[in-house]
């Protein structure tokens, strides 16, 4: 009776003591990169921890079970990636595909904007300036892409065009401060997502502006994760949370943010051709 009451109480201690641990647990670090992206970190961070105390109502963790990490600076992410060995994570596509291996990553949701899971990049110059995207070597093009050249020149650029040889690049914070400064001659081109360009129409421009290039489809990176760290039942709770995160009036704070109309479940295949094309194997 006695050994059985003392292996209760071990039992009961052991229980207890794991308990505490976890409770005592720091929170997992979500790291957000948004490289050449305009939005503050002030603001993000705001916008990722509602998001995240909805990721863990839904996904059913404990409130306060994890913490963002926000930059837009294409090498502080790598350094908050290696640093904090996150097993969940926002990239952008170049990240992704540069880190891929190293970090065992996988796609978890894609996200929808204007309901389209994938953009084109195009580059656009005064109209009637430039005839071809050879006429502008050598001259200077800006735009919040220019953050990434190695992801612009191998998946934008398709592996024709090496940005930093063939241009003379003029990377900006602000889409909108790059195009003022093509509207008045300061350079002469400017490399848009989608977003940025489907923008183009609302601007006081005060000469017309056209596209030179336009990429391949490319598709839209949202959340990654570390196969390694995070396990396939965790990786489903997170992946469900954000299915219904713009449809959450806290949830929506970051998909206003970012503008983003949803999230959907990645289909790992889609961005096979993006791993072959970054690895040089196309």
């Amino acid at each position: 009776m006695t050994n059985t009451k003392t292996r209760l109480i071990l039992a009961l201690a052991g229980w207890l003591a794991s308990f505490m641990t976890a409770g005592a647990a720091a929170p997992s670090p979500l790291v957000v990169c948004y490289p050449g992206g305009a939005v503050n970190e002030q603001d993000a961070k705001g916008a990722m921890d509602a998001m995240l105390r909805v990721v863990e109502r839904v996904g059913q963790w404990p409130q306060n079970s994890f913490t963002s990490l926000f930059s837009a600076k294409a090498a502080e992410c790598r350094q908050l990636l290696a640093e904090n060995k996150p097993s969940f994570a926002i990239t952008s596509l170049g990240l992704y595909l540069e880190l891929h291996d190293q970090n065992n990553l996988v796609p978890l949701v894609q996200p929808r904007i204007d309901g389209r899971a994938s953009e084109r990049y195009r580059v656009v110059v005064q109209k009637g300036k430039f005839k071809t995207l050879d006429e502008l070597k050598g001259k200077s093009l800006g735009g919040t892409v220019l953050e990434e050249p190695q992801f612009t020149g191998r998946i934008v650029f398709a592996g024709k065009v090496d940005p930093a040889g063939f241009f003379v690049l003029k990377p900006s914070k602000q889409a909108i401060r790059a195009l003022r400064a093509l509207d008045k001659g300061e350079i002469d081109a400017v490399i848009l997502n989608e977003q940025q360009y489907s923008a183009l129409a609302s601007l006081a421009l005060t000469n017309p502006l056209e596209a030179l290039f336009t990429s391949e489809e490319i598709p839209l990176m949202g959340v990654v994760a570390d196969s390694k760290t995070s396990t396939a039942e965790e990786r489903a709770r997170f992946a469900k949370a954000l299915e219904g995160m713009c449809s959450d009036p806290e949830g929506k704070k970051l998909c206003d943010l970012f503008g983003i109309r949803a999230f959907a479940v990645a289909d790992p295949a889609v961005f096979e051709p993006m791993l072959r094309q970054w690895n040089g194997r196309n």
